[in-house]
This record gives structure tokens, sequence and C-alpha cells, in this order.
């Protein structure tokens, strides 16, 4: 089944970051290779309007994927907000990522401040997918106020250290009527699988492909992992036990029966 998020429909769950890459070439080809129809797009950090310097756009047709606008380097609830308005008034892009970081150390979000520009936001028409704490509560609290997606971090942004708190995470994925897409600290394929086979409806990512010594083979690692951990959630997996249990009868009596 597609991703749904709002009235957006998706085949991929792999949502891609547009940083960090050696050059907007690289960002192409891996972001082809990894089957992401949806690529963030750093607002305060991107050349969004023609100045005679390299567009995004001239690589990434945004008429073929799906652009969204974040305010990442965002640390108030005005500059969030501000940020995206302007992207809105730029390329007319009302679905988003809003993130608001408390620091520069963490980078982990600051949920008052994001729940302030959330609400701000939300009252202005647009459609804001939101980067988040693991906080079971935060996140109901973001899902109350509208947020059509909820994006707990699994490590600080830039970590690599994977899903560090899969029960909070597991939490949120039931309680929440909306896509919940883990958001930060994906380094390997296999990071990715088990969010997936925790029933996240998809994981964004930008460090663990770009920052890869092949970029492009990442990619598709990604993919693959995405696509394999979907499909494992989906098939319902056996339950797991403190003890063996044998896949064959033991008792003689079974066998012939």
């Amino acid at each position: 089944m597609s991703l749904k998020i709002a009235n957006y429909s998706f085949n991929s769950r792999l949502i891609v970051g547009t940083g960090k890459y050696k050059n907007l070439e690289e960002t192409k080809n891996a972001i082809e290779a990894s089957g992401a129809e949806i690529v963030t797009v750093a607002v305060r950090r991107v050349n969004i309007e023609k100045n005679g310097e390299p567009m995004l756009q001239d690589f990434l047709d945004p008429t073929k994927i799906t652009y969204l606008p974040n305010t990442a380097g965002c640390y108030t609830a005005n500059d969030a907000v501000r940020t995206l308005r302007l992207a809105r008034d730029i390329g007319g892009w009302n679905l988003v990522k809003l993130e608001v970081l408390s620091n520069t150390k963490t980078l982990y979000p600051d949920v008052v401040a994001t729940i302030e520009a959330a609400k701000a936001l939300i009252a202005d028409g647009f459609e804001i997918m939101v980067y988040t704490s693991d906080d079971p509560i935060v996140a109901q609290k973001l899902e109350d106020i509208g947020c059509v997606a909820i994006m707990p971090l699994g490590s600080p942004i830039g970590s690599g250290l994977g899903l560090q708190n899969k029960l909070n995470v597991r939490l949120i994925i039931e309680q929440s009527r909306v896509p919940v897409i883990v958001d930060a600290g994906v380094g390997l394929a296999s990071h990715a699988t088990q969010a997936m086979e925790l029933g996240c409806d998809g994981v964004l990512m930008n460090s663990a492909i770009a920052k890869a010594s092949d970029p492009i083979k990442m990619a598709k690692a990604m993919k693959l992992a995405i696509e394999s951990g979907r499909l494992c959630f989906e098939a319902g997996a056996m339950s797991q036990n403190n003890f063996a249990i044998a896949s064959s009868p033991l008792d003689d009596s079974l066998i012939n029966k």
C-alpha cells in the first residue's frame, strides 16, 4: 500500500534530504537511486531563487518529485514560521516540514517552540509534517493540533546511531492516526529496516546516504531496506520467545498424524 500524507499519496516510503552531497549532480543520482518521491529542501540553505548559481530545480524536476521545504537551522518559533511563509510565497509549497531546534550541540527539537510554530502555521493553512522528540505525549499534542505527520527522531541528527528508543517510537505508532516517520539518526540500512519493522510509515534520512563513501550504492541499499522492513511488518512476524520451540514435532506419536 502507498504512503498517504494528508491528501497526497506516494509509492516510496523513503524521504531523502538534499544537503551534504558533493554537488547537485551527485544529489540527483543518489535520489534517483533511492526511489524517493519526496525530498526535503532547507529553505535557509538552498538556492531556490535564480541568482546565477546552480539550482536544485535544474537537477530535480519539481513537477516529478515532491519538494518538502523545511526549517532546518531555525531555533525560534518566529523564525520557523517566517521561513515557511517565505517558501510558500516563492514556490507555492503548502506541505512542509517543521523543525525548531533547541541548540547547536544536540540539535534536539525545542518541543515548546515547535508546538507554538505548528499552531501558527496550521492556522495559516499549512500542512505540517513535524520533527519532534520521541516523547509520546508531545507527539499526541502535535497530532491533536492538526499536524499531518509525526516525525520522531531515532537519535540525534547526523549521528548515525539508529533508533535509541524503540519503545517510545512503538508507543507513538500505536497511538497515532497520522503517519509516523522516523526522522534523524539513521546510519545503516538495518536501522531503516528496524524502523519499518516496528510499523513506521516511512523514514527520512540525509547524512546516511550523502556521507557514505558511495552515496549511490547506499541510496539503493536504503531503498531495499525500507521495502524489506515494510514487507516484514505487513507479513506479521512470529512472536519472540525466551526458549527454543522446535519447528518439527518431538513426540513420535505426532509424526504420522
